[in-house]
């Protein structure tokens, strides 16, 4: 059983956290120093990799991904910055990544590299996983588990061929838009339903959480909560976002 598997099993009584940081911002130092300490809270880490053209973010991530680009944190400062958190927990760590940056670096390279600083696994949001099964295999063949979305509006035929390809758990994304933190979260129990008539796997909700409530609300119909653009501008106002994080988890429990 993969490390990211395993911590889904092991968060008993609760929805699995999830945050989610980009790699680098505020700054490196930082960056490193906060993520340390949301893991001791969280399952596991979403990292983002800063890239110029995010389409599925929202202002606030799109925002700290443009500080993290200016400061030079590029594809292999990411891989650094990987390493060294590892070295510091050993709770699973997952890079969210567009395609692009995959292969300007070269996917085999790529997946090899991560796998060989620490990475569980890799969370591709524009890649259509059977418009490439031979890239989203590479990943595997070095160990990587594989996460791709669904979104409110897949069919079940969508959802039958993408979850096909997932080994980690299957990303549910709130709505039809980008990240942002949000106040209520649509009703997306039926949605999870038809996820779990074509796969066993954990099935997590992000894009929208952003306290404890919604946490709650996606806790009771999923396996799993993904917290990003709440926890960035905790950090953009110079507070700890290991509080909100507190929040979220009390409010992922429901036993």
């Amino acid at each position: 059983m993969s490390r990211i598997r395993k911590a889904f099993e092991e968060a008993k009584g609760r929805a699995a956290v999830i945050p989610y940081l980009t790699a680098g911002f505020p700054d490196p130092e930082s960056y490193l120093r906060i993520a340390a300490g949301l893991l001791d809270q969280a399952d596991m880490l979403e990292i983002g990799l800063p890239y110029s053209d995010p389409l599925g973010d929202g202002p606030t991530i799109q925002h700290s991904g443009d500080v993290a680009l200016s400061q030079g944190v590029n594809t292999r400062k990411v891989l650094e910055l990987t390493a060294e958190l590892r070295r510091k927990s050993d709770k699973p760590l997952l890079l969210m990544t567009y395609i692009n940056p995959v292969i300007a670096y070269g996917p085999e390279r790529f997946f090899a590299d991560f796998a060989a600083a620490g990475l569980d696994g890799i969370i591709l949001p524009d890649l259509p996983p059977d418009e490439d099964p031979q890239l989203v295999a590479k990943a595997r063949a070095v160990g990587l588990d594989t996460v791709f979305l669904l979104a409110p509006t897949s069919t079940d035929e969508r959802i039958e061929k993408v979850t096909s390809y997932v080994t980690g758990f299957v990303y549910t994304v709130s709505v039809t838009g980008v990240t942002g933190a949000r106040d209520r979260l649509p009703d997306l129990a039926p949605l999870v339903r038809r996820i779990r008539r074509f796969s066993d796997a954990p099935v997590a909700i992000g894009f929208g959480i952003s306290n404890r409530e919604t946490a709650h609300q996606a806790a009771l119909v999923a396996d799993g909560v993904v917290v990003g653009s709440a926890l960035i501008r905790e950090i953009e106002a110079g507070r700890d976002p290991a509080a909100l994080l507190s929040e979220i988890r009390e409010g992922a429990r429901v036993e």
